[in-house]
């Protein structure tokens, strides 16, 4: 059996959807689920706590909330199913370099 016929994972099902519609220049998919076993929402095996960072250029004009919502949109299908809690940050490269920068 070929490994490439493997399901993907859900964090990377959400590195693609994001890498496709997004182009980011950073991501970072994170799963947080071991911090939450045993509580409500938590799926046995992981997989339904994630923290993103996503920086890209997309979000060039966008409020912090419409970011959100554009990945929210992306993620639907997760968010409506495995995934039961997203934390993000998102941001721009600029907004990144100045980050770095202290300013």
């Amino acid at each position: 059996m070929c490994d490439d016929l493997a399901p993907m994972s859900i964090a990377q099902t959400i590195q693609r959807k994001i890498n496709d519609r997004l182009s980011p220049s950073r991501l970072e998919v994170k799963d947080e689920s071991h911090l939450h076993a045993g509580h409500a929402g938590a799926r046995e095996g992981g997989e339904s706590h994630f923290r993103l960072l996503v920086v890209s250029a997309q979000f060039e004009g966008l409020s912090r909330v419409a970011r959100q919502r554009l990945i929210n949109d992306i993620l639907r299908e997760e968010l409506a199913g495995p995934v039961h809690a997203l934390a993000m940050k998102t941001a721009t490269p600029e907004e990144m370099q100045n980050e770095a920068a202290g300013a």
